[in-house]
């Protein structure tokens, strides 16, 4: 399998591992940067359904065996639909491949997370007054007696930073190994060329 393939894969994997509860701070997840760089990277129809259903079977093992929760309730749902706008930015952004392009769309697509999931709770949860007011408690202190949404928002976006770092230097190495193996091939292709034989002397 060649490398860009595996090592997306690969990170896939340590973001489910990451999901753990207590394994990282609050909120302070590999999410968003590995969602939307698998997705960035990962060829084809792979791209599109690996990230997503990572994030929907943790999800629901997190619900069933851990949080004990319903599998779906509406917030669940709803972030996965804003999760999938990140599919189809990473795949929209990929058509012109940069760097900066992956921090930029993840970044921006944490933000978006934040302010779309915290909307979708002030109008589903019933503690919020359905005013200007109550939104902007939903975005920044949230409810008494849980941590403020503002500081949940703020660790997204470090997390995504970080993780997104981390993706793209992984990446980074592994076009550069891709790039030493033809150099090393052609090396190796030059001593294997034999010199010509000297013609045998003509009998007399």
């Amino acid at each position: 399998m060649d490398r860009k393939t595996w090592l997306p894969l690969l990170l896939m994997l340590v973001f489910a591992a990451s999901r753990w509860p207590g394994m990282l701070p609050e909120n302070f997840s590999a999410a968003h940067a590995l969602l939307f760089c698998a997705a960035f990277w990962l060829p084809g129809w792979i791209g599109w359904v690996l990230p997503m259903a990572t994030i929907i079977v943790t999800d629901i093992l997190l619900n069933q065996f851990h949080y004990a929760e319903p599998v779906m309730v509406p917030e669940l749902i709803s972030n996965w639909m804003i999760l999938g706008l990140f599919v189809v930015l990473a795949k929209w952004l990929a058509r012109r491949r940069s760097y900066g392009r992956v921090f930029l769309g993840t970044l921006l697509g944490a933000l978006l997370f934040y302010l779309v999931s915290n909307t979708v709770s002030w109008l589903v949860n019933p503690a919020y007054a359905k005013t200007i007011a109550g939104w902007v408690q939903a975005l920044t202190v949230g409810l008494p007696g849980l941590p403020p949404t503002w500081m949940f928002g703020l660790n997204s976006l470090l997390g995504t930073g970080l993780f997104t770092g981390l993706f793209a230097g992984a990446m980074k190495w592994s076009e550069a190994l891709d790039a030493a193996e033809p150099e090393a091939e052609t090396e190796d292709d030059e001593e294997e060329v034999e010199t010509p034989s000297e013609p045998a002397p003509e009998a007399a």
